[in-house]
């Protein structure tokens, strides 16, 4: 399924917007999406997935995603304990213009993020408390609307960011090394299977597209994304089948086997083992009544 692309509001008074302290829901999460605007979003309480550029991270508390311009990316929160977070995102021109871009990169935390394919870090109690105040900062000034509120929380967002470069980069030292960088065949790996999830994926023929070992093929997917190949494409099948199941009025068959599922008793038990319920419940459950 192709992202949508999120455009903001054009009649906004500042490139700068913030969903404060939000109960996430299946129900309000858009599907794939992206935006030119960066965002941060920090994870107060709950549990969930996050999905970016072809990766998946479980969502914490004390957790913070960077998000940078342009990248594909989807929240899902957990039906349970379904996650409760601050987003906030802006234009990266608020940064560029600043008097003082030249001398100190407030994206630098983003670049380093994209650069490595690590978009998660975890704060201590005190760092994240520093954000949660960085967090409330700007949303009292949108409170009060003072006249030169615009420019406070402009100023309250480049504090941000300097505190997150400061408390999240030393987590990404140890990916600074050329070795770890991700390999091209591997980025192209995620990007056919994100556009071939209709058809077969066998692991001995991505490896062999992608010119390297089966064995070495499954290593470095445990290594980057936490998960083997296996895994991952049925992660990615059971997402786009809840996508169909929500946003369309098809049989639950014909939308297993546009999703790559063959067998349907292996896509009930897939379905079944990855969000503990049926698709018929699921597609009952979570359709905004």
């Amino acid at each position: 399924m192709k992202p949508i692309r999120k455009v903001f509001d054009n009649e906004l008074p500042l490139s700068l917007l913030l969903d404060y302290k939000e109960t996430k829901s299946q129900q309000r999460e858009l599907p794939d999406h992206q935006h030119h605007w960066y965002e941060i979003v920090y994870v107060y309480r709950g549990k969930g997935t996050f999905f970016i550029d072809q990766t998946f991270y479980e969502m914490r508390q004390g957790d913070v995603i960077v998000v940078p311009g342009n990248t594909v990316h989807r929240g899902f929160p957990d039906k349970e304990e379904p996650v409760t977070s601050s987003a906030v995102f802006f234009s990266p021109d608020l940064v560029h213009n600043h008097a003082f871009s030249e001398v100190y990169t407030y994206l630098k935390l983003f670049d380093t993020a994209k650069k490595n394919k690590q978009y998660k870090y975890n704060l201590s109690p005190e760092h994240a408390k520093i954000l949660q105040n960085d967090i409330d900062a700007i949303h009292g000034e949108w409170e009060q609307k003072y006249p030169d509120g615009g420019q406070a929380m402009t100023l309250q967002l480049h504090l941000m960011l300097l505190h997150l470069n400061r408390y999240c980069l030393p987590q990404s030292a140890g990916l600074d090394a050329p070795n770890a960088l991700v390999p091209d065949w591997f980025r192209e790996a995620l990007a056919y299977i994100n556009d071939h999830l209709n058809g077969p994926l066998e692991l001995s023929a991505l490896a062999k597209r992608a010119a390297v070992s089966p064995a070495h093929f499954s290593r470095v997917f445990k290594q980057r994304l936490g998960m083997n190949a296996t895994d991952y494409i049925s992660t990615k099948r059971i997402f786009a089948v809840k996508d169909g199941l929500l946003q369309s009025k098809d049989k639950i068959e014909h939308i297993a086997m546009t999703c790559g599922f063959e067998s349907m008793p292996h896509f009930y038990r897939t379905f079944k083992k990855y969000t503990g319920m049926t698709p018929a419940a699921y597609r009952k459950g979570s359709r905004p009544h």
